[in-house]
C-alpha cells in the first residue's frame, strides 16, 4: 500500500514537473526511502534492510520512523522515484547506478564505504551511498545499516524541529515567563497561551482543532513535595486535565514508560503514555502524552510539565519530537 501511494505520487509530480529541468525540487516525505540495488542483493538483504532502518516507536501505536521502498535500478518507475528526497543506493563502484551518483555529486566519494551525498537526480536530495567492495558483500550493508540509521534519524529530527520553527521562537514570551514565573519554555510564535493561576497553558491547534492539537501545560506545587512516585504525577495530571483542559483525558496504563532522569541539572520523573477521551463522550478520541515531574529546589517548587497531541489519522513521530523539543527548552531556578 505504501509503495502505491508513492508510486502514484512520484507520477503526479512528474506529470507536473513535465519539462523542468532534471534537478528540480526533490519529492517525497523525508522519512520515505528509496532503496535502489541489484534484485539479487535485495532479495538476500531486504528483511535486514526492513528490520534497521523501519524501527517503531510507540505513539498510540507501533509507528515506523522510516518507510523502505525498493527500487531496482532503471527498471519501471526509476525515472521518477529516483528523485526522491531520500534514497538509498547499494552497490560496488562499477555499478552502473553507483557511478551515476557518483559522477553527479559535488561530494568526493574514494572507495567502499558509506558516503552522503546531496542534490544528485533532484534539489534538496540526500543520497546515502553504500559501496560494496564485492556484489555479495551483504555483511558489508548490514554492519552499515545501524549507522544508517542513526544519520538519517538525526536528520529527520532536525528537520522537524526546524519546521516547527520556522515561524520563529517566541524568546519575547520566554523572557516574560522567566521573569515573571520563574520558567520559561521556547514555544513557536504560533502557539497561543493563557494562565489560571499558578498553571501555564500553550496551545498549537492549527490548522483546525478537529485535525491537529498540540498542548503544552505547566504547573507547579510549592513548597516542593517529597518524591513523586508515578500514581502521584498521574493524580496530579489528572487533577489538570479536569480543572484547565478542554476536554477530558483518561490515562492508558498499557505501554506506559516511567524514566527517572534529569533535566537542566534538575531531578526527575518523566512519563510517556496515552491518553483517550472517556466512553461518555460519545465520540472516540485519543493520542499520546509525555509528563515531566521536575523538582528545582531553588526554587522549592515542584514542577508538572506535560505535553499532548491529538492528530487523528496522521503519522505522529514528527509532532512527538517537536513537543520534546520544546519540553527540553524548559528552564526554571
Amino acid at each position: 500500500m505504501i509503495g502505491r501511494r508513492l508510486l502514484a505520487l512520484a507520477v503526479i509530480s512528474s506529470a507536473l514537473a513535465g519539462g523542468c529541468d532534471t534537478r528540480s525540487l526533490a519529492y517525497g516525505d523525508p522519512n520515505s526511502v528509496i532503496a535502489v540495488m541489484s534484485p539479487t542483493l535485495w532479495e538476500q538483504a531486504s528483511d535486514t534492510i526492513y528490520s534497521e532502518l523501519e524501527r517503531t516507536v510507540l505513539t498510540v501505536r507501533d509507528e515506523k520512523t522510516f518507510t523502505v521502498t525498493y527500487q531496482e535500478p532503471y527498471a519501471d518507475h526509476w525515472q521518477d522515484l529516483r528523485r526522491f528526497q531520500q534514497m538509498l543506493l547499494v552497490g560496488t563502484s562499477s555499478d552502473r547506478w553507483i557511478q551515476e551518483a557518483i559522477d553527479r555529486a559535488r561530494e568526493s566519494v574514494d572507495g567502499p564505504g558509506t558516503y552522503q551525498v546531496h542534490d544528485v537526480w533532484s534539489r534538496g536530495q540526500t543520497v546515502t551511498l553504500v559501496i560494496l567492495s564485492a556484489p555479495d558483500a551483504v555483511n558489508e550493508l548490514a554492519a552499515a545499516l545501524p549507522d544508517i540509521y542513526d544519520k538519517l534519524n538525526a536528520q529527520y529530527v532536525r528537520y522537524a524541529v526546524e519546521r516547527m520553527y520556522m515561524t520563529g521562537a517566541d524568546s519575547a514570551l520566554a523572557d516574560t515567563l522567566f521573569t515573571e514565573a520563574g520558567f520559561s519554555v521556547q514555544v513557536p510564535l504560533v502557539y497561543r497561551w493563557h494562565r489560571d493561576d499558578s498553571t501555564y497553558v500553550f496551545r498549537n491547534d492549527n490548522p483546525d482543532p478537529s485535525e491537529l492539537i498540540r498542548e503544552i501545560t505547566v504547573s507547579w506545587k510549592s513548597p516542593a513535595p517529597a518524591r513523586l512516585s508515578a500514581d502521584d504525577i498521574l493524580a496530579w495530571r489528572a487533577q489538570v486535565v479536569a480543572e484547565h483542559y478542554s476536554e477530558p483525558q483518561d490515562t492508558v496504563l498499557d505501554g506506559m514508560a516511567v524514566t527517572d532522569t534529569t533535566f537542566g541539572g534538575h531531578p526527575a520523573v518523566q512519563i510517556q503514555a496515552q491518553w483517550r477521551n472517556p466512553p461518555t463522550r460519545g465520540w472516540p478520541a485519543a493520542g499520546p502524552f509525555i509528563t515531566r515531574a521536575i523538582t528545582c529546589d531553588t526554587q522549592d517548587r515542584t514542577y508538572l510539565v506535560d505535553a499532548w497531541l491529538y492528530a487523528p489519522g496522521k503519522e505522529k513521530y514528527e509532532y512527538m519530537i517537536q513537543l520534546q523539543t520544546i519540553l527540553d527548552t524548559f528552564r526554571c531556578g
